[in-house]
């Protein structure tokens, strides 16, 4: 089944009957089918939310806004060659300075791909981390990065960056985010996550029919019939809703916000 709507959306988001598809539980320890068993994102009940629980902990110890300022000064000190930004400075700030592996392990940690160089390569990060910490790096590479690439290539088109669209029904959906050096980051990166977010959808298993539901995180991102009055825009999913939203949301858009002000302003 395929949602478009926020609301239906929604309802699937909090309701925990939908759980991601299974991963397969078998895999030799140390490869990525071994670690991809292990974290939260592919876990459900008890076990995600301990693991969800370490995540959070880990994270409560971070400061959004020195990473902000830290993916900054990495990005300029490295003259603009902003990939890897986000991994090295949420390494250096977990205790994890060569993050040289991560891409590899990266590859098929969202897809499940398998390979033996991710295998390799996660082997590499389980020396020099826990499964908590390598779980992070992961996903700052796999999504912050993707964050960033697509702000980039909305910024890129070097025109104004149109305050949020007031969406009603029967309006055609607003075109996507664009924004140049020297306008508001923090606008860039919300637009870019509403209206053209790095993950395009979202899976879920119905556990009473078997059913596989696909949330279209563009369309419910800008579903007309929406529209929160106050924010004057649809607010988006990108980062989950309900049961399983994202352990660090804040922590994501300070890298992402840290690398474009090193880049753009």
């Amino acid at each position: 089944m395929l949602i478009t709507r926020h609301a239906e959306a929604q309802a699937v988001l909090s309701n925990p009957r939908y759980v991601p598809p299974p991963v397969r539980q078998d895999g030799a320890e140390g490869t990525l089918a071994w670690l991809r068993a292990r974290v939260s994102r592919f876990s459900t009940g008890p076990a995600h939310a301990e693991r969800r629980r370490e995540l959070v902990a880990l994270l409560s110890g971070l400061d959004p806004a020195a990473l902000r300022s830290a993916a900054e000064a990495l990005t300029r000190q490295r003259g603009g060659d902003w990939r890897g930004v986000p991994v090295a400075v949420l390494g250096a700030a977990l205790g994890v300075a060569d993050t040289r592996a991560v891409p590899a392990a990266a590859a098929g940690y969202l897809s499940g791909e398998e390979s033996p160089q991710a295998d390799a390569a996660v082997a590499e990060l389980l020396k020099l981390a826990g499964v908590p910490v390598i779980t992070l790096l992961l996903q700052a590479h796999a999504a912050t990065e993707g964050l960033i690439e697509t702000a980039l290539k909305h910024a890129a088109n070097d025109q104004d960056l149109d305050p949020p669209p007031h969406e009603t029904p029967g309006q055609d959906l607003d075109p996507p985010p664009h924004g140049t050096p020297g306008q508001d980051i923090d606008l860039l990166l919300c637009e870019t996550l509403r209206q053209d977010p790095p993950l395009k959808a979202t899976r879920r298993l119905d556990t009473r029919t078997g059913d596989e539901v696909t949330i279209d995180l563009v369309a419910v991102n800008r579903d007309p019939d929406a529209t929160d009055p106050a924010l004057g825009h649809v607010p988006h999913l990108t980062f989950g809703h309900g049961v399983r939203p994202c352990p660090a949301p804040e922590h994501a858009l300070a890298l992402a916000a840290g690398v474009l002000e090193g880049l753009l302003k």
